[in-house]
């Protein structure tokens, strides 16, 4: 320092011409190891683009699958090829400059194929894998829940009920249904028209005068022998024909019945059978299906219709099974616009083919369907609203052991019912397309609000944290995450809170914050990690007092900090956004948009904390899995525990002279016990 100021004293100008020439060779060498990095970045990407080259070369004109990584080893697409070599070769050989699949070739680091016997076994393993593996650059459908189906017990009175998972050759199942109020809505019908039971077997095993649903028949009354055996099987065999769609059997039947009765004057049992056969008919008018058309094949038909608008798409599935239709459920899929681009350039670059090229409607449906028939039942014919490559129901019809149709233009009643599909899909995307318009509306008033700036505005991150106990007990905290404008359940938190006074939401607030963020600190100081865009604590000042020294002490960036404050009298929309790097509080207003997103993230914050609070303080006042997992403690004995010392509190707080004190206990269990519980 000395040696400046004398030079300064000196000659100030050499001084300063000194300077520029450090920094102007300091800025030399920065230039030329960032020239250097780029070199050696672009001389590893020569690398690795000599050793795919060399690998796709040797690969065998066969049909198969192949499957594109980045550095990272995250998989990029799927695909499958009549000809490995010649599918692959093509995606190296031009330049396919900013598009969507120049994108994803520049990332491409390595590639794995498995050759296959046919192209139906491709399109099967294709599939297959681009469900477990959720390629960036596949049309991919989320696996939803299975489907649920009505069972009818093998049981000597079978009962009707509800049933969603794997089916048991014990049972009768009929199904699948697309969705739970189709089961229940059909098993209302049995109950009004054949009067079959629905309670468990424990209750009818002891019941000793007929329920409820007797008295308003809507059970024939088996468990107290009110019916007949006969009557009863009778009724099972018709309930079992008319889910299978074999309703004018079933009508036939019950008029031939009908008859018998009156001509042996039992005019009683007659007039039963009469007011079946009316409930019956009435059933079946409201149903608005053409029975006679409903015949062999179109029993059991599914119904597919495709939309895409916006860069969004859905697919609708309509079931008619027995000829009754069902209802529909609309599916949306992810990656459309990538999917399809590089679909689209795998056909331009197929060689020798004739085919005119897919549109994204058919891209869609066929994705869909190969994906979902994958697991689900494939019925004989499915109606689409888009013709599709005849391979693909060739493939289903060798996957399912039957001769699969798909059927375009259809006509009868399987023009009705594309046509409720294709409107069904119409209504569902527009119904998409106007929440996710109104989401993204919300996330940019929000950004305006709060005047932040994200590099991507489908990326911003929001991380919403609350507090729940009940007076100190089960203390929990919640942290939800809100990005791509919609709620992320998946990514979802809780945190047990412990070592604190029992109701310091302060300490609470401290610790999970401390969790959640000293590690995310640490990698985003290396890179490997992100932290959120904005940081929501349900809380006022004090909250965001607790929070702010955190993130001093973890090094972070106090502007993420939003505290959601209550407004005069805890008023809905009278809330106040205060800030941890000293601003002014912002009253956003009660019809604001960024207000409503600010109150549906605290609220899913607060649902998710206090349904866990629940949970953990449940599981502590009934003994806990602690006490449960127990070697030698069986439910005889921790229920005798619990009534002696109140509770799992009790049983914590006793000696192990106290706890051996109890039937059954030994003087080694309760040193267990005492152990495992301290």
């Amino acid at each position: 320092m000395s040696e400046i100021d004398d030079q300064a004293g000196e000659d100030p100008a050499a001084l300063g011409a000194q300077v520029q020439a450090d920094w102007a060779e300091e800025r030399a060498v920065a230039e030329a190891a960032e020239k250097l990095r780029v070199a050696e970045v672009e001389q590893a990407a020569l690398l690795v683009r000599e050793k795919l080259l060399a690998e796709v070369a040797s690969l065998p004109l066969l049909p198969g699958v192949y499957r594109y990584f980045d550095a990272q080893d995250h998989v990029l697409y799927v695909g499958k090829a009549k000809s490995l070599r010649k599918r692959v070769s093509s995606y190296f050989q031009k330049d396919h400059g900013g598009t969507r699949i120049g994108m994803m070739v520049a990332r491409i680091a390595r590639l794995e194929t498995t050759v296959v016997r046919t192209e139906a076994e491709a399109l099967l393993l294709e599939n297959n894998l681009i469900k477990a593996l959720n390629p960036r650059f596949n049309i991919l459908f989320r696996d939803d829940k299975s489907y649920p189906y009505l069972k009818l017990s093998g049981h000597a009175y079978p009962r009707v009920s509800y049933y969603r998972g794997a089916v048991d050759k014990r049972h009768r199942f009929f199904g699948p249904f697309p969705s739970g109020w189709a089961v229940k809505e059909s098993i209302q019908l049995i109950q009004k028209v054949f009067r079959l039971r629905t309670c468990e077997d424990t209750v009818f095993n002891n019941r000793s005068r007929p329920c409820l649903l007797y008295q308003i028949r809507r059970c024939s009354g088996p468990c107290v022998q009110a019916c007949s055996d006969d009557d009863y099987a009778r009724d099972v065999r018709n309930a079992e024909r008319f889910l299978l769609g074999e309703t004018q059997e079933v009508m036939d039947g019950l008029q031939a019945l009908m008859m018998s009765h009156a001509e042996a004057l039992q005019y009683e049992q007659a007039a039963e059978v009469r007011n079946q056969i009316q409930s019956l008919a009435k059933v079946l008018q409201q149903q608005a299906v053409d029975e006679n058309s409903a015949t062999g094949r179109d029993r059991d038909v599914d119904i597919l219709a495709v939309k895409v608008q916006g860069g969004r798409a859905c697919v609708n599935l309509a079931m008619v099974r027995g000829g009754r239709h069902l209802g529909d459920r609309a599916y949306f899929p992810k990656h459309v616009d990538e999917g399809t681009a590089v679909a689209l350039a795998d056909h331009e670059d197929d060689e020798g083919s004739t085919s005119a090229p897919r549109s994204a409607e058919q891209q869609v449906l066929e994705a869909f369907m190969a994906q979902h028939y994958l697991d689900a039942h494939v019925p004989s014919l499915i109606v689409v609203s888009e013709a599709v490559d005849a391979g693909l129901a060739e493939a289903l019809s060798v996957q399912a052991g039957y001769r699969v149709t798909a059927q375009a233009q259809p006509r009868g009643q399987r023009r009705i019912w594309q046509e409720m599909c294709v409107k069904g899909a119409e209504l569902s995307l527009a119904r998409l397309l106007s929440e996710e318009g109104s989401q993204q509306a919300r996330t940019r008033s929000l950004l305006e609000a709060l005047d932040l700036t994200v590099a991507e505005v489908d990326k911003f991150r929001i991380e919403c944290f609350d507090i729940s106990h009940t007076a100190g007990e089960a203390t929990m905290a919640s942290c939800v995450v809100f990005e791509g404008h919609q709620m992320q359940s998946s990514q979802y938190r809780r945190y047990n809170i412990e070592g604190i006074t029992g109701g310091d939401d302060y300490a609470a607030m401290r610790q999970v914050l401390t969790r959640r963020y000293s590690k995310l600190a640490e990698g985003a100081q290396l890179g490997t990690a992100r932290l959120p865009d904005l940081v929501l604590v349900d809380g006022g000042k004090g909250q965001v007092s607790m929070a702010r020294e955190v993130f001093e002490e973890l090094g972070l960036d106090l502007s993420l900090i939003v505290g959601v404050e209550k407004g005069e009298g805890r008023k809905v929309g009278l809330e106040e956004l205060v800030f941890a790097d000293g601003r002014e509080k912002v009253y956003l207003g009660r019809d604001s948009a960024a207000l409503m997103l600010v109150a549906q993230i605290r609220d899913e914050a607060h649902r998710f904390a206090i349904t866990g609070m629940r949970a953990k303080r449940a599981s502590a006042r009934t003994g806990g899995s602690r006490l449960e997992d127990i070697a030698g403690v069986g439910p005889k004995k921790r229920a005798q525990l619990l009534q002696r010392f109140g509770g799992v509190r009790g049983v914590a707080g006793a000696s192990v002279e106290e706890l051996s004190s109890v039937k059954g206990v030994s003087k080694e269990l309760a040193e267990e016990i005492y152990r495992v519980l301290h």
